[in-house]
């Protein structure tokens, strides 16, 4: 976690499966409301958390794990797994499975993947607009 970060609820655990998904996904935007009140980027946050889950769902194994953290500031979505169904060290840049990374890209004020053969590591920060 990012130092001044405070997590909103314990982390949501997860298997690849749809409707635990889109539980998560909304979980995610009940969390950020806490900090944000702005619709237009709850609807964002929501829209990148389903596109990191789904990724995991798709491509991670094992146990995924999604936190929220806000500073007050930015919000932070992080979505873990126990790494790659197969190694993809390429992943950042592929485009033939969807387009998920790319509207992370675009929405988030910063984002990141770390990937090895025992985990994944998917976060991206959103700007918490002014009131």
């Amino acid at each position: 976690m990012t130092p001044g970060m405070e997590r909103l609820g314990d982390p949501v655990s997860l298997t690849a499966d749809r409707r635990a998904g889109q539980a998560a996904r909304r979980t995610v935007r009940e969390r950020a409301a806490k900090v944000v009140g702005d619709a237009e980027t709850l609807d964002d946050i929501e829209l990148m958390a389903a596109e990191a889950i789904a990724n995991a769902v798709l491509h991670g194994s094992g146990l995924i794990r999604v936190t929220v953290s806000s500073d007050g500031r930015q919000v932070l979505v992080e979505v873990r797994d126990e790494g790659p169904a197969g190694l993809d060290t390429d992943l950042r840049r592929r485009g033939d499975h969807g387009r998920g990374l790319t509207v992370i890209d675009a929405l988030s004020a910063e984002w990141g993947l770390e990937q090895s053969a025992k985990a994944t590591h998917l976060w991206f920060l959103v700007e918490i607009p002014a009131a």
